[in-house]
């Protein structure tokens, strides 16, 4: 394989930039021909492609975000546009392509691995919600930013013996909610995975008083069925029996946009170099993810197949912490 090309796809996450940057200096080790392609998939089937040469990728490891860019592409998704695709790649010849992202990414990759065109895809999202790998490029960034919100916020809360409710990203995964409330001590979870009434959070809450709390703090998951403005509404329409508010802090696109932590850049760098290398083997269609601290590929069929799963044991952890 003489000829390969890179993009990233969906939501953003830290450490992409180092992926990329991986990829295109190992696949020149390697004596390939590195094109990158601006904007994602919408790139790929307007064909914008650009040869990308070491220098090019300087000064883009400690950067979040995207060197690369990415979009939203509806035409993708039918078949016409997959056909669009496959023929800018040839046209450019092509002969493998690397796809950094996260589950709507990958489903693309598969998309084009069906059609018979060499993809592997690099496991990267915030969400920690693709299978295939323990942990995806940028979640250790993300949470370290919900961190020092969640540290900044119990100042606060301690301040005016406040309960103060932080939403967090995910989509429908709970991983970044969890493992945040573990490490800043919440008084309660709330994820989508476990069903949660808002009556036992409030005990949990008034619990934490009881026992000599001057805060409590609430993570929520943004795809939990009480999301924290749901959650919120609760409590202000129960004020009366309840006793109490919550405020509100919603962190959003925040999370995205941190520099990646040195975990992130060792991984991103890691993965680039392992899709090269599977690209070389004639390995495709696959993802390649960290398992157990080491380099694994999973078909695509299977990643795109089967739901991550939350540990449960992690769950209770964090269950029998907050007491």
């Amino acid at each position: 394989m003489k000829r390969i090309a890179v993009l990233t796809s969906g939501g953003d996450a830290p450490g992409m930039n180092a992926a990329i940057r991986s990829v295109v200096r190992v696949g020149i080790e390697a004596k390939m021909d590195v094109y990158g392609v601006n904007r994602g998939y919408a790139g790929l089937v307007g064909g914008s492609f650009v040869q990308l040469r070491a220098r090019d990728v300087s000064g883009i490891l400690e950067k979040g975000g995207s060197f690369l860019q990415s979009a939203r592409c509806p035409e993708f998704k039918t078949e016409e546009g997959q056909m669009k695709a496959l023929h800018m790649l040839r046209e450019n010849g092509i002969e493998g392509l690397v796809v950094i992202g996260g589950n709507g990414s990958q489903t693309g990759s598969y998309a084009l691995s069906k059609r018979g065109f060499p993809v592997v895809g690099i496991a990267s999202t915030i969400d920690n919600d693709l299978y295939g790998s323990d942990i995806t490029i940028g979640v250790d960034t993300a949470l370290n930013v919900i961190l020092e919100a969640i540290d900044r916020l119990k100042i606060t809360a301690s301040s005016h013996e406040r309960a103060f409710v932080i939403e967090v990203m995910g989509r429908d995964c709970g991983y970044l909610a969890l493992m945040a409330g573990i490490a800043g001590g919440a008084e309660a979870v709330i994820i989508p995975e476990v069903e949660t009434d808002p009556e036992l959070v409030a005990g949990e809450i008034r619990s934490a008083y009881e026992r000599g709390k001057n805060h409590a703090l609430v993570v929520v998951a943004e795809g939990a069925k009480y999301n924290a403005t749901k959650l919120a509404t609760y409590f202000s329409d129960n004020h009366e029996r309840l006793g109490f508010e919550l405020r509100v802090t919603i962190l959003g696109h925040v999370q995205r946009g941190g520099t990646p932590s040195a975990f992130d850049r060792i991984l991103a760098s890691r993965l680039g170099e392992a899709a090269v290398e599977a690209l070389a083997d004639g390995e495709i269609g696959v993802l390649v993810g960290l398992a157990n601290d080491r380099i694994v590929r999973t078909p695509l069929e299977v990643v795109n197949s089967r739901k991550k799963s939350l540990d449960p044991r992690v769950v209770k952890l964090a269950t029998v912490l907050a007491k």
